[in-house]
């Protein structure tokens, strides 16, 4: 323990401390030596305490105050004492004085480029050696804008006119001489030359000067160049990994109309982690996701390409949003333990006119109605993914016609100085009055939010229409359903209420075959495994016609292959084969819906 530090708070010390100075101070006044002997090399304790050895004479040369630090061949040490002969006697040389040194020899000997000038036009007074070598001879006299050209080319004549006003030194730093020459970092201090006569004031101001002192620091700037070019690579090598993750192309479905951008942050912005995706999931359903890795530069991008490629397969599932973010908070804890990431996901289902989302740590959607009444989607919302040991749940938000939904990450919407709420009320604000196509709106939102190419943030937003039709393109779109009670007329009604629709939606007669036939077979599979209640949906859109069956039994049903002398195992199979795509999933009430689609012929 170091005790003289903490004696400072022991009562008493300070006395004892004070009177050890004092005595120290009345042995020098005595002349009885005031440096002693260095410990490890005085030859006589005794000499310590009667002052210098007889042997040796009164010294003039010898500082009389003992705190000699001289700098000269003098102050060698000697072989294993760590001090000098003269220590070791007693006796210490002198301290040179620096009103003794030259200030022309001084600055002459100087490695950085020296100029000293004086006058309101700033004359020459003097350039030193490595000044000359620099730039070349000068000649006195001469004014600054004539003599030292390269001081113009350096933008500092008007720093000089600067100081010799305020009479107070300036720095500029880095400053490059034109075509790419050195770099000089240069300070300007203001000096006044002793008066050689003359009492006007005139005369007095041109004793005013400025010396110039050029630091070459080009080593240091192409250095600082270097490093800058790198983080400009390793930039744009994370903005170019980042957008080839992201979909180059929005999937469109049928019932939605989907726009989205992603601004990475300014270029003094490390590049985040920000991504979005649409992923089309069947009988008319969407999956929507956006989400932030914490994090920065290439590898917060790969993270994220790693969640987005697992959410897309995770989507294929058709599971509902809390099980998928389960899914991925498992996968993110594994892919990288260190960063965490926010995620919304989100599926919307045209025949429930719902969107049907969980949130792991991230910030609200929201929605604007048909009215222009704009409402955050509410709890739940768990905690970022990566962080483990949490049960995600899923929550809904109307989505009807003509209402519009916005995912955003918290770029758009988080301000330095500022809470996050009052981003989000800000982009309610805007969203309220953003009206046009999804792109539109994309764009009137950033600009309201102040994004732009000097943001010091990435942004990804999407934003998501439900279009309200009306006249022939509302023609386009139909709905009907029929509930299946069970029994051995279930299935003759179902074909029979198929060819009915189907002829009414003036369907070609083959698509009319192959659809009566797709819901004959559903039926069937549905009334052998499936148990009550049971409902039959047909739903066309503009591009293709979509047969759905839901049951209240839970197990999904799998393509297999039938031998020849089975009599059963062949619905799905021949299901698979006549339609576009097939698929099924578990329904929130504990039962399945399965489906197939047929592409509709081009109009």
């Amino acid at each position: 323990m170091n005790f003289t530090r903490w004696s400072a708070r022991f009562p008493g010390t300070q006395r004892r401390a004070a009177a050890r100075t004092e005595h120290a101070a009345a042995q020098a006044k005595r002349g009885e030596g005031a440096v002693p002997a260095a410990r490890g090399g005085r030859a006589d304790p005794g000499a310590e305490r009667s002052g210098p050895a007889d042997d040796h004479p009164a010294d003039p040369t010898v500082s009389g105050t003992g705190t000699g630090t001289g700098t000269g061949p003098g102050t060698g040490t000697g072989p294993g004492t760590g001090t000098t002969p003269a220590q070791r006697t007693g006796v210490l040389t002198a301290v040179p004085s620096l009103d003794e040194l030259s200030a022309r020899e001084v600055l002459g000997r100087l490695p950085a480029l020296v100029a000293l000038v004086h006058g309101p036009e700033h004359r020459v007074a003097y350039v030193n050696d490595a000044y000359t070598a620099g730039f070349g001879a000068r000649t006195p006299g001469a004014p600054a804008h004539e003599a030292l050209p390269e001081l113009g080319e350096l933008g500092l004549l008007p720093l000089l006119d600067q100081v010799q006003r305020s009479g107070k030194p300036r720095t500029a730093k880095n400053r490059t001489a034109p075509g790419g020459g050195s770099s000089y970092t240069v300070t300007c201090t203001p000096v006044e030359f002793p008066k050689t006569g003359g009492t006007a004031p005139e005369a007095e101001a041109h004793h005013a000067g400025v010396l110039i002192h050029l630091a070459d620091v080009t080593d240091h700037a192409e250095a600082v160049e270097r490093l800058r070019a790198s983080e400009r690579r390793q930039r744009e090598a994370a903005v170019t990994l980042q957008r080839s993750l992201l979909p180059q192309e929005l999937e469109q479905p049928d019932d939605l109309r989907i726009a989205a951008t992603y601004q990475p942050g300014g270029t003094e912005a490390a590049v985040g982690g920000d991504w979005y995706d649409v992923i089309t999931l069947g009988a008319g359903r969407t999956a929507l996701v956006i989400g932030d890795v914490m994090g920065r530069g290439v590898r917060a991008a790969a993270v994220m390409g790693q969640l987005r490629t697992a959410v897309r397969a995770y989507a294929r599932l058709d599971l509902p949003p809390h099980e998928v973010l389960q899914l991925l908070d498992g996968l993110a804890a594994e892919i990288d333990a260190s960063q965490i990431a926010t995620c919304v996901y989100a599926v919307h289902d045209p025949n429930e006119g719902l969107l049907a989302y969980a949130s792991a740590g991230h910030l609200p959607i929201l929605v604007r109605d048909e009215h222009g009444t704009v409402r955050r989607a509410a709890d739940p919302t768990g905690p970022p993914l990566g962080t483990g040991g949490w049960l995600h749940t899923s929550g809904t938000i109307a989505l009807g016609p003509g209402s519009t939904a916005v995912l955003y990450t918290d770029g758009l919407v988080e301000r330095r100085g500022e809470d996050i709420d009052e981003g989000v009320a800000a982009l309610e604000r805007a969203l309220a009055g953003a009206q046009g196509t999804p792109t539109v709106i994309c764009d009137r939102l950033m600009r309201a939010l102040g994004v732009d190419a000097d943001h010091d943030d990435d942004v990804a937003v999407m934003v998501l229409q439900q279009p309200a039709r009306s006249g022939a393109d509302a023609e386009l779109f139909h709905n009907a359903a029929l509930e299946l009670l069970g029994g051995i007329e279930a299935a003759p009604r179902a074909r029979a209420f198929a060819q009915g629709v189907l002829a009414s939606w003036r369907f070609p007669v083959e698509l009319c075959d192959l659809g009566v036939l797709a819901a004959s077979e559903l039926v069937a599979n549905s009334l052998q495994h499936g148990t009550p209640p049971m409902r039959l949906r047909l739903r066309r859109t503009d591009r293709r016609l979509i047969i759905e069956v839901t049951d209240g039994d839970d197990h999904l049903p799998r393509r297999r292959r039938a031998e020849p002398a089975d009599e059963t195992g062949r619905g799905i199979s021949i299901v698979a084969t006549i339609a576009s795509s097939w698929g099924s999933r578990r329904t929130p009430g504990g039962g399945k819906a399965v489906w197939c689609e047929f592409a509709l012929p081009d109009r």
